[in-house]
């Protein structure tokens, strides 16, 4: 995923991947495995420039689980654009420092 829209209701976009493949920067990967229960296990990683980190483990969700899953991955994505912006701006402004 790319971009998560704010609005609950809106569609995400997904692309599938093989298990174990790398997880690109930026980009999270939610991975569910059905419980002997009934409910479904969740998890999110995002993709980092030097590894993954887990974001999120949702255990035993039950029925309809995307109002849960939803906003972290719409905050967390936006959180990564913030850094991602900022890490540009200080590499030019140190760029710039030692141009003079």
């Amino acid at each position: 995923m790319t971009h998560v829209p704010a609005d609950v209701g809106a569609s995400v976009p997904v692309s599938w991947s093989r298990h174990g493949a790398k997880v690109p920067d930026g980009v999270v990967l939610l991975s569910w495995h059905s419980t002997s229960n009934g409910a479904t296990d969740t998890s999110a990683q995002l993709g980092l420039a030097n590894g993954e980190v887990t974001l999120a483990l949702w255990p035993n969700l039950r029925g309809d689980w995307i109002r849960v899953v939803h906003p972290t991955l719409h905050e967390v994505l936006g959180l990564h654009a913030a850094m991602s912006l900022a890490k540009d701006a200080l590499r030019l402004a140190n760029h710039l420092l030692d141009a003079h």
